[in-house]
């Protein structure tokens, strides 16, 4: 069946995503082929290729599709891997990350996205994707080492319970800081030491736990 949606989605890969420094060619490839457009609001269709966030249920919002390869690329996933993300949102970076690794493992706290989300999941036989609603602050350990670890929503700092669920070696990619000044950090742990790269400044929506962890 023709996809109308594929020149867009070249055209995202090639102008917002290659050209400003994304080179891993697995990452391209996976953006090219998850149907962003599935995973906004029908009326927003059209823009769901454009270089910005869009909005979604529950006061919360799809990242841009730079963002979303960013952070993806700095996971360095390989195929084998078991990852942790935290905010499942709309489904649009799990559903990325499945095609590039062995399962993810998937946290929301909102029922008015999570329903929605799996809907999506199964419809794409996205099948190596499993997911919850919990407090994402607290990770999800009946499953942990994690080999990587993603969080799309920004917090003061890396909640203590998602470094002890990475493994090692291992990577997590948080924005860390107040919504109006956060960075993008990257934590590696090797040799049972722990590093902390500052990257980029980023703009996230909350981190918000169910016992109030937040800003």
């Amino acid at each position: 069946m023709s996809d109308r949606y594929q020149l867009p989605r070249e055209e995202m890969v090639a102008k917002q995503i290659r050209a400003r420094g994304i080179l891993d060619e697995r990452v391209l490839t996976a953006m090219r082929q998850v149907p962003r457009h599935l995973f906004v609001d029908s009326a927003l269709r059209p823009q769901a290729y454009d270089d910005y966030p869009l909005p979604i249920t529950g006061g919360q919002t799809i990242s841009q599709p730079y963002i979303v390869a960013c952070m993806t690329e700095l996971l360095q996933l390989r195929g084998d891997e078991t990852v942790l993300e935290i905010g499942t949102g709309s489904g649009y970076q799990a559903a990325v990350l499945s095609r590039l690794c062995h399962q993810v493992y998937s946290v929301e706290r909102l029922n008015s996205l999570l329903p929605q989300a799996r809907k999506i999941f199964d419809s794409l036989s996205y099948f190596n994707i499993t997911a919850k609603l919990a407090d994402g602050t607290l990770g999800w350990p009946e499953a942990a080492p994690f080999d990587a670890i993603i969080v799309t929503a920004g917090g003061p700092e890396i909640p203590p319970p998602l470094l002890d669920q990475l493994a090692d070696p291992g990577r997590l990619v948080m924005p860390v800081g107040k919504q109006e000044q956060q960075e993008l950090c990257l934590v590696t742990k090797k040799g049972g030491e722990t590093r902390t790269e500052i990257l980029a400044g980023v703009r996230f929506v909350d981190l918000i736990g169910i016992h109030g962890w937040k800003n």
